[in-house]
């Protein structure tokens, strides 16, 4: 019986595509599972992932990894947002290894060291991207009290990261130029860490000395492509989420019969109308309002109207569909399903955002 609502996660699909961007990159992978993994669920993305072959985890939030620990996870695992004046205590003693972006966050994993272990740390150094990070004038005082730290116990320094724009080739290779420059300040100061990590899943596929020790790998994981001109199949990925939902009404309907708030939509002739149960409360963007593609008993269709806060109306003409019937929004392009690419064209914004804003009323449900 089709679900009301589900997406559908595919766990060998995370694991395949760890396992390829692995063997094309040639260096480890930190798998990144923040946003609850991308909307994809956390727990069971981390746990296939490193099935797949990532050596290291990464969220957002100490919140999320300590989420993480408490659903039984125990690799590496690191978090580099934090909230202004944060203590780092749990965080420590859960083991999570800490993005550090300043000085006062720096004294604050020194403080959160135990007797018996340093804080870990990755300190993150600004190279152009112009959010969280070490500024370059910063640089001496944070590096060598890093060093004096890690040399009296109260930190160990696992990485130095920073984060590209992806905005052109040339942008991203001038990042790296000041990412080496920090690193080698921080050799300077008496720092070896034991990773540098700069690229994500773009880079890490289009700019190969960007991959340094290790590539962190967030929408890759999930199996959707980050740029424009190439697909999933074309980078060897394969999407892990499918949504879907099943037909709630049908009604055939005359010719000029409006269709949703607003009428935006008015049926051009006689018509059949099928109603499905979601909505942008679940993550269906309203913009794609008259745009979004769906496919219904293998036939291609378009929202028909404006999207509801719990459901959307398509018209599908004179195609036989009854209540019950499987609706397919997005999934695996090559299985024929539309995209989640597809889907942000329509909406006016990225794949990324497309399945990460999937609600909580979406049961998930992981396949293998």
């Amino acid at each position: 019986m089709t679900p009301f609502r589900e997406a559908t996660i595919d766990l060998d699909a995370i694991a395949d595509n760890v396992s390829h961007l692995r063997r094309l990159t040639g260096v480890p992978v930190i798998a990144v599972v923040k946003a609850d993994g991308y909307g994809h669920g956390a727990a069971a993305a981390a746990t296939a992932a490193l099935a797949g072959g990532a050596s290291r985890l990464a969220t957002a939030t100490i919140e999320e990894s300590l989420a993480l620990r408490r659903a039984g996870v125990t690799a590496p695992l690191m978090a580099w947002l934090h909230e202004p004046g944060r203590r780092f205590d749990d965080a420590a003693e859960a083991g999570i290894e800490l993005g550090i972006s300043s000085f006062a966050q720096l004294l604050a994993a020194a403080d959160a060291a135990s007797v018996a272990a340093p804080t870990a740390v990755h300190l993150k150094l600004e190279t152009g991207l112009s959010r969280n990070g070490v500024p370059p004038q910063d640089w001496p005082r944070v590096l060598a009290e890093a060093a004096r730290l890690e040399r009296i116990g109260r930190i160990r320094i696992v990485g130095l990261f920073s984060h590209l724009s992806n905005t052109s080739p040339e942008d991203d290779r001038a990042a790296l130029a000041r990412f080496l420059e920090g690193t080698d300040a921080a050799e300077a100061a008496g720092i070896r860490p034991e990773i540098r990590h700069l690229a994500a899943t773009a880079a890490a596929i289009d700019l190969p000395e960007t991959r340094l020790d290790a590539v962190r790998i967030g929408i890759g994981l999930y199996g959707l492509s980050p740029f424009n001109d190439r697909s999933s199949a074309d980078l060897g990925l394969r999407p892990a989420m499918t949504l879907r939902a099943a037909v709630a009404a049908v009604r055939r309907v005359p010719a000029g019969a409006g269709v949703s708030y607003g009428y935006d939509h008015r049926t051009e002739r006689e018509s059949t109308l099928a109603l499905v149960p979601l909505g942008y409360a679940d993550g269906i963007p309203r913009q794609a309002s008259g745009r979004g593609p769906v496919l219904i008993g293998g036939r291609r269709h378009t929202i028909a109207g404006r999207v509801a806060m719990d459901q959307f109306v398509v018209d599908v003409g004179d195609q036989e569909v009854a209540v019950g019937d499987e609706v397919i929004v997005f999934g695996d392009p090559t299985l024929g399903h539309p995209s989640a690419t597809e889907w942000g064209d329509a909406a006016g914004t990225v794949n990324y955002e497309i399945v990460t804003r999937i609600g909580a009323r979406v049961p998930r449900r992981s396949v293998s």
